[in-house]
């Protein structure tokens, strides 16, 4: 495997690497980075040196590079020696806008795992157009938020080009899941809460272009309902990470209509995603019983009690599921994609393992791969921008050899 990044130091540094998910993708990169020269990074040596040394033999020649997410200097000495950086160091808006701050100003690529819209939104506003004139990808959402979603709808609409030469009006997704939650991605969520973004939250086309909204947004609110769903054969209902995911779909569709002669998006192109529940009786008093609590919790997360009381019952950060927990686990992204004409195409991304850990230990670390090895195979162009927009079919085609199902294939 490997790097095309030049003569940087280092071809990927993996900052927060002393964290519960960045642990697993130091173990990700001992078994899977030969040939890449990459390092970890974080602020405390003590504690990089000792996961370093729990990774094995392996992991012994990856580098260490101290830097505190407050530390200017710091964080711009590691950005000037990277090709590529992976930060899964959350929540991000506390502790990731100066570390992509420095990846902008000296043109290195950089990937993460957030699902705090709010941030990007910001990032977008202050970055994406120096990002864009230096040709530094900046690609947050590369975990289980929200790689399935994004790169499975961009699939999808690919397919419907591809074979039957329409543009794709909407995608819809449906999830099944199996799998815990790791104390990081909870203080995110507490952390956009508490800091007043709850209506920055509820924009369905946040993360959207300047004015590249539809005048009239109601028709893409977020579901609120339970419902059976005949494209899934199943009772559904609002899938918690829609109001993340569906953002991100509606940027790529945005960013990819302006690219190639050929229009993939049709113009008013809609996007919504659900967790499904089943078929039978149970499974409509289930969905029906999980929308009306989930639309409960979100209202009483509105209120400083309600927030207090869920962090005291929440995980701690650094903290998540056991081994056997996360090995135990699995995700279902299923699919439907219709075209201007009525065309029909099916799309499925699924793989084993805990999702908020292993699956998105995974889709990070091939997205770093992917930006280290194969840049050139890569769209052109930089900016704030999403997994499916800046990586494409090589990042399928890396994910599929790295064992997650994923069709169609775009092949």
């Amino acid at each position: 495997m490997p790097s095309k990044t030049g003569k940087r130091q280092f071809d990927v540094i993996l900052y927060g690497a002393s964290g519960f998910v960045g642990r697993q993708t130091v173990a990700y990169f001992a078994q899977h980075a030969q040939g890449i020269k990459w390092a970890l990074a974080g602020r405390s040596r003590e504690k990089l040196e000792a996961v370093r040394a729990a990774c094995g033999a392996r992991a012994a020649s990856a580098g260490i590079v101290v830097a505190a997410a407050d530390d200017d200097a710091a964080l711009g000495a590691l950005a000037a020696q990277a090709a590529v950086v992976l930060s899964t160091a959350g929540p991000f808006a506390l502790y990731g806008s100066a570390l992509v701050a420095a990846c902008v100003t000296h043109g290195t690529q950089y990937v993460d795992i957030t699902g705090e819209t709010p941030w990007v939104r910001g990032l977008i506003d202050r970055h994406h157009a120096q990002a864009a004139k230096k040709g530094a990808r900046i690609i947050p959402f590369c975990g289980f938020d929200s790689v399935p979603s994004d790169l499975g709808a961009w699939l999808v609409a690919q397919a419907l080009k591809q074979q039957h030469g329409e543009a794709c009006v909407s995608v819809k997704a449906c999830f099944s899941l199996k799998g815990g939650v790791n104390g990081g991605t909870l203080a995110s969520m507490f952390n956009a809460m508490n800091s007043g973004q709850i209506k920055l939250l509820a924009d369905p086309f946040l993360l959207n272009p300047e004015g590249r909204r539809p005048e009239d947004a109601s028709t893409h609110a977020d579901p609120v309902s339970a419902h059976r769903d005949a494209d899934f054969n199943a009772w559904v209902g609002p899938f918690f990470m829609g109001p993340i995911n569906t953002r991100v779909v509606r940027r790529s569709a945005a960013l990819l209509s302006g690219r190639g002669k050929a229009k993939l998006y049709a113009p008013d192109f809609h996007y919504q995603e659900y967790l499904r529940f089943g078929r039978g009786a149970a499974a409509a008093v289930a969905a029906a019983g999980m929308s009306m609590g989930m639309a409960l919790g979100q209202e009483a997360m509105r209120f400083k009690p309600g927030r207090r009381l869920a962090q005291a019952l929440a995980p701690a950060p650094g903290s998540g599921p056991s081994e056997r927990s996360m090995d135990r686990g699995s995700f279902r992204c299923e699919l439907v994609g219709r075209g201007e004409r009525g065309s029909v195409v099916r799309g499925r991304i699924a793989g084993k393992g805990d999702p908020g850990n292993r699956a998105t230990t995974i889709f990070v670390c091939e997205a770093a791969l992917a930006l280290a090895c194969d840049i050139d195979a890569l769209p052109v162009g930089g900016g704030v921008l999403t997994p499916a927009a800046a990586l494409g079919l090589v990042y399928a085609r890396r994910l599929a050899a790295a064992g997650i199902t994923i069709e169609p294939s775009g092949s």
